[in-house]
């Protein structure tokens, strides 16, 4: 490593293997509450995402763009600060798959932590309706939020998976690279981008879906919000429980596919199955 100033790939491929590990056999409290507090870090991102895209009149793209950038405090805040968020726990596969851990240890630290994620995202949707938050520029906030909630319900089931996919292979590529940062400047220069991207694209993640859509299922009962809102009928009449548990279900395959599988399974093909293979055939020699 000598003049390189980040971990390479296959040194990360490790160091995620291993941190996985550690993970998936930390104690059951200790990962609940490291749950609750990434659910609320990314919650608190999507606050902040949501109060940036209020009355800008940049036009869609660089709005989306800045709300993205935004966003991206929620991951910073969990890889930084040390939390358990679901969507990048989807790299603990590459434990699993060689051997370090067994399937069950994988998916209960899996329902451990989304369960404490949902904790943590609707804590802080109690928090901010409390607060009113959604009140400011004349609810103006309130009805961005109340708009990107009712467009996330009205998506087609395959619509959201696809998103999903699409969103947790940006989330884990921030990981990724985030792993392979030496200091905190790194690892959150190294976030950024990825977070931003699958915002301004639109993509779904169902982490910050416990937030928005609640959020939104809150407002809806505030007739001066929806009446700021503009939002067609139709498209009102999918936020509920219902497109909120379609939307939920969808988006957490898809991150699970696009994590678990486009991220995790990839370079564990790549860069750890062949050190694997060539220890097997040594250790074979006579």
């Amino acid at each position: 490593m000598t003049g390189q100033d980040a971990f390479s790939p296959p040194e990360v491929a490790r160091l995620v293997e291993t941190r996985g590990v550690a993970k998936a056999t930390a104690p059951f409290l200790t990962t609940l509450v490291l749950g609750v507090v990434a659910g609320a870090f990314i919650a608190l991102g999507a606050v902040l995402s949501t109060t940036i895209a209020t009355g800008s009149g940049l036009g869609f793209g660089p709005t989306r763009w800045l709300a993205g950038v935004g966003f991206s405090l929620g991951l910073i805040l969990v890889v930084v600060a040390g939390a358990e968020l679901f969507t990048g726990n989807n790299l603990i596969v590459m434990s699993a798959v060689s051997g370090r851990i067994p399937i069950r240890r994988l998916l209960a630290n899996w329902g451990v932590v989304y369960l404490g994620n949902a904790i943590g995202a609707l804590s802080v949707v109690i928090m901010v309706v409390v607060a009113e938050w959604w009140r400011q520029d004349d609810l103006g906030v309130g009805a961005v939020a109340l708009t990107t909630a009712a467009a996330k319900t009205s998506l087609p089931f395959l619509v959201v998976l696809a998103r999903g996919v699409l969103a947790n292979a940006l989330v884990c590529l921030a990981v990724w690279l985030a792993a392979a940062g030496r200091s905190v400047i790194d690892k959150v220069a190294a976030i950024v981008l990825p977070i931003a991207a699958f915002v301004a694209a639109g993509f779904e993640h169902s982490i910050a879906n416990m937030y928005f859509i609640p959020m939104g299922l809150v407002l809806r009962e505030e007739p001066a919000v929806v009446t700021a809102a503009q939002i067609p009928q139709d498209r009102l009449a999918t936020l509920d429980l219902g497109g909120f548990v379609n939307n939920l279900v969808a988006a957490t395959i898809g991150n699970v596919i696009g994590g678990a599988v486009l991220v995790g399974l990839v370079y564990w093909f790549v860069y750890i199955r062949p050190q694997e293979a060539s220890g097997a055939a040594g250790s074979m020699k006579p």
